[in-house]
């Protein structure tokens, strides 16, 4: 089994796209403004000769960035989909959408899942790790005297359970030192604290209980920053959610940029489940695409973007409603990094920054945008 397949992402080639977004760049002109002698001063003058004219090359270039606008992240029924980024059949589709953490499905693509969801595609959400080492323990003594509160208050203080798990970990709390590990009951309440946040979201954007689904991956179980080695352990809860649900679209991170590598590890084992499915010989993927997310760490190159689901400020404003729902993952999370803003916020420049980027090329203005790649992977063999 290749447990290291996100070396074979092969990104599109997009050639004439990307240098003639960068002759915007360098110009400060709108794609269906560039002129011959813009070409020619850049060096680009054999585009002109292979297409005839700017002009032909300007129009080339506006549609093929235009095709990749879709207020139909699932494909449009009924319409034709010649010139669009999904399909129009099969509708509804069925859509698995991988979050490394319980809350980059929101922070991600936020505005797709409602947009999937209002279109009355099926679409189940998988959270590959627990994400509990990325909870305060201020949230941990908050819900244990919430739950200690609620034994006294409802059972008379009668759950032994309760007592004797409310001791031990406010007293381990109380003596945690920085940099000591969390004990594992800590990082069980830990867990269950992300999960409802993640449950709360979900519940906000429609998603219905039993299609969310919790993986826990075993690699992320270290209780450390350091993670285990991915193994096969990891690949084959996903690989059987995968022959369950038989996606017609699935949804994966490839926001390698993400300094923990939590996400690059959580796209392997996506990548190899696939693999293992094709290996095997599964129909299912016979009609299913992949698209490729990026989080709170980067963005796509206009260049490479494939489908781009634009959201209105009002799409966008629930978009931050559901990433609201994390509120472990406010200004007390650990790992926040150095980017002062929190994840809503990062996740709000970087949709209005790719509209901006969309306006400026000349093509319509949104007032943000969530942007996919499809994956195509190289063999294997």
């Amino acid at each position: 089994m290749n447990l290291n397949l996100t070396s074979t992402i092969k990104m599109p080639e997009h050639r004439l796209r990307r240098e003639v977004v960068e002759l915007c760049r360098l110009t400060g002109k709108p794609i269906l403004k560039l002129s011959t002698k813009d070409y020619m001063e850049h060096g680009m003058g054999h585009w002109i000769e292979q297409y005839g004219s700017a002009g032909l090359v300007n129009i080339e270039v506006f549609n093929q960035l235009q095709h990749t606008i879709t207020g139909w992240p699932g494909g449009k029924p009924n319409a034709d989909d010649s010139t669009r980024p999904e399909r129009a059949v099969p509708y509804p589709k069925r859509v698995v959408v991988f979050s490394p953490h319980p809350d980059d499905d929101v922070i991600s693509m936020g505005g797709t899942i409602r947009r999937l969801m209002q279109q009355k595609h099926d679409v189940h959400i998988a959270y590959e790790t627990s994400g509990n080492i990325a909870v305060a323990d201020e949230e941990v003594r908050l819900y244990m005297h919430f739950i200690n509160g609620f034994n006294q208050l409802f059972a008379n203080g009668s759950d032994e359970v309760i007592k004797i798990r409310y001791r031990e970990i406010m007293s381990y709390l109380k003596q945690k030192q920085e940099g000591d590990p969390d004990s594992r009951d800590v990082l069980i309440v830990k867990g269950l604290i992300r999960r409802g946040e993640a449950r709360n979201a979900c519940g906000y954007n429609g998603i219905p209980k039993d299609h969310i689904h919790f993986l826990d991956l075993p690699f992320y179980e270290s209780g450390k920053i350091e993670k285990l080695p991915m193994s096969e352990r990891d690949v084959e809860p996903i690989q059987r959610l995968l022959a369950e649900i038989q996606p017609h679209q699935v949804y994966v991170a490839a926001d390698l940029a993400d300094p923990h590598g939590t996400h690059k590890k959580c796209t392997d084992a996506v990548m190899a489940a696939i693999d293992e499915e094709q290996k095997a010989g599964a129909e299912w993927l016979k009609d299913c695409r992949v698209w490729m997310y990026r989080g709170a760490w980067a963005e796509w190159d206009v260049a490479d973007i494939e489908m781009c689901v634009p959201m209105s400020p009002e799409e966008l404003r629930e978009k931050r409603n559901s990433i609201l729902r994390h509120q472990s993952q406010m200004e007390s999370a650990p790992f926040l990094g150095n980017d002062e803003r929190l994840f809503w916020q990062r996740a709000e420049d970087r949709n209005r920054d790719t509209a901006k980027r969309y306006d400026e090329l000349g093509l319509a203005c949104y007032e943000a945008m969530e942007a996919f790649v499809e994956w195509k992977f190289r063999s294997s063999d």
